[in-house]
């Protein structure tokens, strides 16, 4: 009987979006070296941020200059691909791992059980969406559902999320709005949210990080070890900034 194995989870860290990207993007390039193993870790960004795909290069200019609640909004790249997202008041998650085999569309799907299986333990049921027609020409991430994408059962989309493959690594991430604020989300992408957030009133975030871990051991077959990032990855980190 194999042993499980072991994925480093890295406990939630709130910090500003270039910082978080490159967090990723070093855990991407680590386990590619084949220096450091799965790895699972959710975040919040602070101050927010607009997250831009990677190839997505025509967006407002109005976003360089946002102000919410007498905070700048950062401006950040994702090493992923899709639209651009606005983190405040969400939760993210990310999962560098590799082995898992299949077209693009059947690895999202073999990731994202554990955020199904997750929230269904929560009492939240979520199904994928289905591509829309005008994905490509909206900037919003949220404005369409791609079969990448959970949806609510009201259609609201509750988590998007995006990947990149790297020999044979993958990262993906990706963003789940708890406690957006219309009036900005309405600010960045000019129209207001498609459908509203509907969620149990007694989830705490520690609720949820702590559900969807126990569901990823489930999916993936594995065992955590909980790991704060060191001194000295913090060093190596902060220096690609």
């Amino acid at each position: 009987m194999h042993s499980p194995q072991v994925w480093r989870l890295i406990p939630w860290l709130e910090a500003a979006g270039d910082v978080q990207m490159a967090i990723d993007r070093w855990l991407l390039e680590q386990h590619k070296s084949g220096e450091h193993p799965p790895t699972l870790r959710f975040y919040t960004w602070s101050p927010p941020a607009i997250s831009l795909g990677y190839h997505q290069r025509q967006y407002p200019e109005l976003w360089q200059n946002l102000i919410w609640r007498g905070q700048q909004l950062d401006l950040v790249r994702r090493p992923t691909g899709g639209r651009a997202v606005l983190h405040q008041g969400d939760l993210t998650y990310t999962v560098v791992t590799s082995g898992i085999t299949g077209n693009r569309l059947q690895i999202y799907e073999k990731i994202c059980e554990f955020l199904i299986q997750g929230w269904r333990s929560l009492g939240v049921e979520l199904s994928y969406g289905t591509a829309g027609r005008g994905y490509i020409h909206n900037p919003n991430c949220f404005g369409t559902a791609t079969s990448a994408d959970l949806l609510l059962p009201n259609g609201a989309k509750l988590i998007g999320s995006a990947q990149v493959q790297k020999g044979g690594v993958i990262l993906q991430h990706g963003s789940m709005p708890l406690h957006q604020d219309a009036q900005l989300f309405t600010q960045v992408f000019g129209t207001e949210p498609i459908t509203t957030i509907e969620l149990p009133g007694n989830l705490s975030l520690d609720t949820i990080i702590s559900a969807l871990i126990t569901a990823a051991c489930n999916c993936f077959a594995m065992e955590i070890q909980v790991q704060p990032l060191s001194l000295s990855e913090w060093g190596e980190i902060t220096a690609k900034i």
